[in-house]
């Protein structure tokens, strides 16, 4: 299947609030705010991070999120999501989202969707909620199996639905998992039936109480045949008003990085984790983490009981020491020819799996450059996370044959290295679609002449305008 580049055509599409400009990264402008409201949850997931069920201790009182809201706001931040455990178990939800609302700021809701009726519904809509996003991790069976509860997929469709009626923006977040894959297809359909526009995969990561059910974590040889359903789910989305948007730790630099990051991220390829630059996260008890997905105890930068947002954002290098410096990246992704660029994809999903950033082995490029070698790899854990919200364990990589013989890691060739550096912007080989350095006159991976190729790719571009335009068109609506 020959995939053709995304492009703009004609109008501007209607940009999320969350997106920011080069300018706004450049200046650390926080831009968008991940806030866990509360850990209490109604659901049992087996794949949770969080290990969401109880209330942490000393959670933020009403007076306390309402002055977090107006410190947010004097940051100028233009988007706040809540998020749980479950945000609904908050009685004084409404309040808070109020005070969001009162600054301008747009607010969403992250929720499993299980005890959220028409009450809470209507009280939050009431409020000024902006939009209801959804987690649907699979069909009925698959979905139920991981959330721990009989009966709450049937619970997140209604509540998916009831948020539509109401006039609220809604979305759509999936876990993909070992046992994932094959409901894709047919939660793609479920979808569209429900009128959802906009759809966010991400891997299950190894944290939590994923590490202790390390059999649904995906392995990293699989995004060979995940990566090919993914685009072609998007390709369909695009004529039928879904926009499939992978999160941050799906990617790099396969043949579809053009596709994953344009429209979905305002730029054309990924450039490096964003934690601490431009967004933010909070837990309940005032815990700031530069994403909120974050091992608390390597990440925690501070409580806003003792320093104010604003002093913890300008001030704390904890913020800022998410993403990998050169010197700290090793195995494949220290060798690779996008490591300057790319810093080994998504700081939370290698962390949480290997015990410290640097390297990723979810990442399609890599896992396609072992394939041309005959190897593949997979993840095997050998230490438990402890018994505690956010508590990493540590895997070590196990590299293969097809047939799934060990190999001698010292086998391996190691990656192509390249003369590029951080923040240089690549140009599409269009012959192969994968991303090279701006000097290079032929490409290294499929060796074909960059002129040539260009040629190609300006050809290719024509065809994909018509589709790109009738998006646009049902996203403006939304």
């Amino acid at each position: 299947m020959k995939l053709l580049p995304v492009i703009q055509s004609g109008a501007q599409p209607k940009v999320p609030v969350r997106f920011s400009t080069s300018a706004e990264r450049h200046n650390r402008q926080l831009v968008h705010v991940v806030w866990e409201l509360t850990l209490a949850c109604d659901l049992k997931c087996v794949h949770c991070g969080s290990r969401a069920g109880r209330r942490r201790p000393n959670e933020l009182n009403t007076a306390e999120c309402v002055e977090v809201v107006d410190q947010l706001a004097r940051l100028g931040t233009r988007e706040i999501s809540l998020i749980g455990g479950e945000a609904y178990l908050r009685r004084d939800l409404p309040e808070i989202i109020r005070a969001i609302r009162g600054h301008g700021i747009y607010c969403g809701i992250q929720t499993g969707g299980r005890n959220f009726t028409d009450k809470r519904l209507d009280a939050v809509v009431g409020a000024g909620l902006n939009g209801l996003g959804v987690s649907l991790d699979g069909l009925e069976d698959l979905h139920d199996s991981l959330r721990g509860v009989r009966g709450s997929f049937a619970a997140a469709v209604s509540t998916l639905r009831r948020a539509k009626e109401r006039g609220l923006k809604t979305s759509v977040n999936t876990q993909i998992g070992s046992r994932t894959m094959p409901d894709l297809p047919d939660l793609f359909e479920l979808l569209i039936d429900s009128g959802v526009t906009h759809w966010q995969v991400q891997l299950t990561v190894a944290m939590g109480n994923a590490v202790d059910h390390a059999e649904e974590l995906l392995q990293p040889y699989e995004l060979k045949r995940l990566m090919p359903t993914l685009v072609d789910l998007y390709q369909k989305g695009l004529g039928r008003g879904l926009l499939l948007e992978p999160g941050n730790n799906i990617g790099y630099f396969g043949p579809y990085e053009h596709i994953w990051r344009e429209g979905t991220e305002g730029k054309q390829h990924w450039s490096g984790c964003q934690a601490g630059e431009t967004g933010l996260g909070l837990e309940a008890d005032g815990t700031i983490k530069g994403c909120p997905s974050l091992s608390t105890a390597r990440y925690g930068a501070g409580n806003i009981r003792d320093m104010a947002i604003e002093q913890t954002w300008r001030q704390n290098a904890e913020l800022r020491s998410v993403r990998p410096k050169s010197h700290e990246m090793w195995g494949f992704c220290g060798t690779c020819y996008y490591a300057p660029v790319c810093s080994a994809g998504c700081t939370w999903t290698a962390h949480s799996l290997l015990g410290r950033p640097g390297n990723n082995p979810y990442c399609h490029h890599r896992v396609l450059e072992l394939d041309r070698q005959g190897l593949r790899e997979r993840v095997a854990k050998v230490e438990d996370a402890p018994v505690r919200p956010f508590a990493t364990g540590r895997f070590q990589i196990v590299v293969e044959d097809d047939a799934g013989n060990p190999v001698d890691q010292a086998t391996i060739a190691e990656g192509q290295r390249s003369n590029l550096k951080d923040g240089d912007a690549l140009v599409l080989c269009g012959h192969c679609l994968r991303f090279i350095a701006p000097d290079e006159t032929s490409c290294p991976f499929c060796g074909i002449g960059v002129n040539e190729a260009s040629a190609e790719l300006r050809a290719e571009r024509i065809k994909r305008q018509e589709a790109i335009a009738s998006l646009e068109a049902v996203l403006m609506k939304s």
